[in-house]
């Protein structure tokens, strides 16, 4: 008989829609745009846009582009490598711990998540948000939620929340072991694509206000002058993964991706920065994107189809993807320390 597990993990991943048609897109898309961390306005104006214009135009195309990436057999891929993830780090951690998985969208539920680990009375909780740099649309949305309902619980074991970890040096290795897949020689520039934000919401994660950056961030920005701030922790990653791979300083570029609507998001926009390197006569192109730990639409179509296309279109000629951190046994060891550090 196992031992009981009376120490809990909880990996919670940004979601996906349980299959890639409309109705399940258009549920998905729903409550993860109308979440006011991740489009932050008046609830009002949220629910007209959401509801009134951005589901009803985006659900039908975002249902086919799933299709494109979903297997017949393991469904949504980072469905498939978030389970992997939890199932590799369940069998790092041994029978003392239980490892959940949740999503903060659609299934498998954080409520539902937190219901079985309430049930098994435990000493401690380490919540590791799937995220490796912080902002509040994603990491403090998880933290929020899940701070939320545990609040009702009649007991409290000892919660930690990794909210951070933007250069483990164990993850900056996987990455750079997954570029060293492709003979790197061959490519005229390295891009480093993260997803994007609003511009706004870099100066919410200041409450003093007292904070001064003109322009919300630069390739210089260090994690020291604001540990929040999403933007200094994108290029804290980029210098970990570049320094690895002694990638010179012209060689790569920081860009941001996946922007939704008119109001300003932050800058270089990956779009842009394709075209930029085109007209440079740039020709091959690798593409790092360290925002995801596990490869999704945003990785396997976003970029290796869209914006390869596009880049061709503009006279270059290959787009490649270095793999994300997956199913990596070094990745498993990056969350496993981090577990064991969060005073489990």
């Amino acid at each position: 008989m196992s031992k009981k597990a009376t120490k809990g993990v909880l990996l919670v991943q940004l979601g996906t829609p349980n299959s890639p048609t409309t109705g399940e897109v258009r549920k998905y898309l729903t409550e993860f745009l109308m979440d006011p961390r991740v489009m932050d306005i008046p609830y009002v104006s949220r629910t007209l846009l959401v509801k009134g214009i951005i589901v009803p135009r985006r659900a039908s195309k975002s249902a086919a582009t799933y299709s494109t990436i979903w297997d017949e057999q393991t469904g949504s891929p980072l469905m498939y490598y978030s389970e992997l993830q939890q199932q590799m780090l369940q069998a790092e951690l041994g029978d003392e711990y239980h490892v959940e998985l949740a999503m903060r969208y659609q299934e498998p539920s954080i409520p539902g998540a937190l219901k079985k680990l309430e049930g098994m009375f435990l000493e401690s909780l380490v919540v590791i948000p799937l995220f490796p740099q912080y902002a509040s649309a994603t990491t403090g949305s998880v933290i929020d939620r899940v701070m939320e309902l545990i609040r009702s619980w009649q007991y409290f074991p000892k919660l930690r929340f990794v909210s951070s970890y933007c250069d483990n040096p164990l993850m900056v290795d996987v990455f750079a072991e997954h570029a060293q897949q492709h003979n790197l020689e061959d490519y005229d520039h390295f891009l480093f694509s993260y997803h994007g934000l609003p511009v706004r919401q870099l100066g919410k994660v200041d409450p003093s206000k007292q904070l001064k950056c003109p322009d919300f961030g630069c390739d210089s920005c260090k994690t020291e002058t604001n540990p929040y701030c999403y933007l200094s922790q994108c290029y804290a990653t980029t210098r970990a993964i570049a320094t690895k791979l002694n990638l010179p300083e012209d060689k790569f570029t920081v860009c941001f991706q996946s922007r939704l609507g008119k109001t300003p998001w932050i800058q270089p926009y990956t779009s842009d920065t394709l075209h930029n390197l085109a007209k440079a006569g740039k020709k091959k192109l690798l593409v790092f994107s360290p925002a995801f730990v596990a490869d999704c639409i945003e990785t396997l179509d976003e970029i290796q189809v869209e914006y390869a296309n596009e880049f061709k279109e503009m006279g270059g000629e290959e787009v490649h993807m270095v793999e994300s951190l997956n199913a990596n046994p070094k990745w498993i060891e990056a969350l496993k320390r981090m577990v064991l550090e969060n005073g489990n």
